[in-house]
């Protein structure tokens, strides 16, 4: 009994290709992740782009009543948003070559 179960080599074959197939879809799964995590990264790059691209500045007058006499006032407010270093986000560019494909600004 132990010597046909030594002897008997049925299921080599089979074994054999389910490796090579597992290492192959192992491989090109490795690969698409890769390619997935960079197509993320450069999503959310443009997103922090287009907030930092808004601009947030606003401004509004003041009011006061006074007739027949002073009776209440309130003071306008301007705020102006400034372009500073990091409103446009351009150290996290993950994929090369990618740079000059479109030119939107001009």
């Amino acid at each position: 009994m132990i010597r046909e179960f030594l002897n008997d080599e049925t299921g080599v074959i089979i074994c054999a290709e389910l490796i090579l197939v597992l290492t192959i879809a192992v491989l090109a799964m490795v690969v698409g992740l890769s390619e997935v995590a960079i197509a993320v990264n450069t999503e959310l790059n443009d997103l922090s782009n287009a907030f930092g691209s808004l601009n947030q500045s606003f401004a509004f007058t003041g009011f006061h009543a006074v007739f027949p006499k002073m009776k209440s006032f309130f003071v306008g407010t301007t705020f102006i948003d400034f372009v500073e270093e990091c409103d446009f986000n351009t150290s996290c560019d993950m994929v090369c070559g990618n740079a000059g494909m479109f030119n939107w600004g001009g």
